[in-house]
């Protein structure tokens, strides 16, 4: 695979991609990455092949927003994350991904459309445990199986309207958490063979060049500008989820 224009064609940015959202620019496009990986590997090693450079991605971020956290969403979406990394790891042989794609499909095209047109519920601004909660689990869930726990992060978070280095702190230790804990059970699924080590091996010094310029978009963005390209790729990551999950089923 090393040998193959292709991969290099497709994995280069999808990774950079990748490390633009990590950077905390436009955080739903990442699931954006592995489809393009799928085109010269399946989906799954695409998946094992990301993880390792994921964690080194979230090492930048955790440095780079250290400080720039909201500590109430954390404190609030991470046990329900842990929960739903519990069930991807013992539903791994059963679940139906393209269900979960149409289920998170239709939350973010609905949730885009209504950041958008501001018709969003003013009680979606304040925490709540139980929101928390459901969302923080689907995050869980979706991030062990399909690497789209974004969207439904996004899903909670957005509405808070934090300040854009605040909202990309919090999703940067969000995801480093959920990340270093999905590597045993992806291990112990055996995900991490010789040459998908090696691929993320090949790939991983682009983690902290897209890092880097996700931050720098942050830090020259419009909080008012920063938003609505959230809500945005929201709505695009939706539709596309949504098409892959009826097509596939």
């Amino acid at each position: 695979m090393l040998t193959d224009p292709a991969f290099y064609l497709v994995s280069v940015p999808a990774v950079l991609l990748y490390g633009i959202a990590k950077g905390g620019f436009g955080g739903a496009v990442a699931v954006l990455s592995v489809p393009l990986m799928a085109l010269v590997m399946s989906p799954t090693q695409a998946a094992a092949v990301l993880l390792p450079i994921l964690v080194v991605m979230d090492a930048f971020v955790v440095r780079t927003y250290w400080g720039q956290f909201d500590r109430q969403a954390l404190k609030l979406l991470l046990p329900g994350a842990l929960v739903g990394i519990g069930i991807g790891y013992l539903a791994a042989d059963v679940m139906n991904d393209d269900y979960m794609r149409i289920l998170i499909g239709v939350l973010s095209l609905v949730f885009g459309v209504q950041q958008l047109t501001g018709l969003q519920s003013r009680s979606a601004a304040q925490h709540n445990a139980g929101a928390a909660g459901f969302f923080g689990t689907l995050a869980g869930f979706t991030s062990f199986s399909i690497h789209a726990g974004g969207p439904p992060f996004t899903l909670y978070l957005l509405p808070k309207k934090l300040k854009p280095l605040l909202y990309a702190g919090t999703a940067g230790i969000f995801f480093a958490v959920v990340n270093v804990i999905k590597l045993v059970p992806y291990s112990m699924l055996g995900q991490f063979s010789q040459e998908n080590l090696v691929c993320a091996l090949v790939l991983v010094p682009l983690a902290p060049v897209g890092v880097r310029i996700g931050h720098y978009l942050v830090k020259i963005s419009d909080p008012v500008f920063y938003y609505k390209v959230i809500s945005f790729f929201l709505m695009i990551v939706g539709v596309k989820l949504l098409w892959e999950g009826v097509a596939g089923l």
